[in-house]
């Protein structure tokens, strides 16, 4: 695989930094989702409401309709709404970070899918954001050291008796 040019180095730690607040803010919103589906698929059947009739944020029963599907009983905005919403636009934005960050480093195409599952299976892309910034730190630490030490002049041995 070719290496980074090491002029895309400044735009590759700013990809990194835009990966890590993605990676932490996808992570966060999946497992607000997963909360959320547990509260309402799991015989607790409850949803999450703001406003309305309950107060500030209470919870709502989901009750199983004619033809089996859930029936949402709150009123107000619908935070269990929200949440799947807000998941599924920043697992894009998520995406996108991934994107980049893959590109200008110039792995293979199975480390882009690692870091794409990071956004649809729990947990997953705290590690990813732990490791991949470890690891991109250390390849630009590593070949600004070569280049540094490639590019320092030589030391002569003239006038050494």
């Amino acid at each position: 695989m070719p290496e980074p040019k090491v002029a895309s180095f400044p735009a590759i730690r700013g990809a990194l930094k835009f990966y890590q607040v993605a990676s932490i803010i996808t992570g966060v919103m999946l497992l607000l989702l997963v909360a959320e589906m547990v509260l309402k698929y799991t015989p607790i059947h409850l949803e999450l409401f703001a406003g309305g009739s309950g107060g500030l944020l209470w919870f709502a029963p989901v009750v199983e309709g004619p033809d089996g599907d859930l029936i949402s009983t709150g009123d107000g905005f619908n935070l269990s709404l929200g949440i799947l919403v807000a998941h599924g636009w920043f697992y894009v934005v998520y995406l996108f970070a991934c994107f980049r960050m893959w590109s200008l480093m110039r792995w293979r195409f199975p480390r882009f899918i690692m870091l794409a599952l990071g956004g649809v299976i729990p947990l997953l892309s705290f590690f990813m954001e732990t490791r991949v910034a470890r690891d991109v730190r250390a390849h630009l630490a590593t070949r600004e050291a070569a280049d540094a030490a490639a590019s320092a002049p030589a030391p002569t041995t003239e006038g050494i008796r």
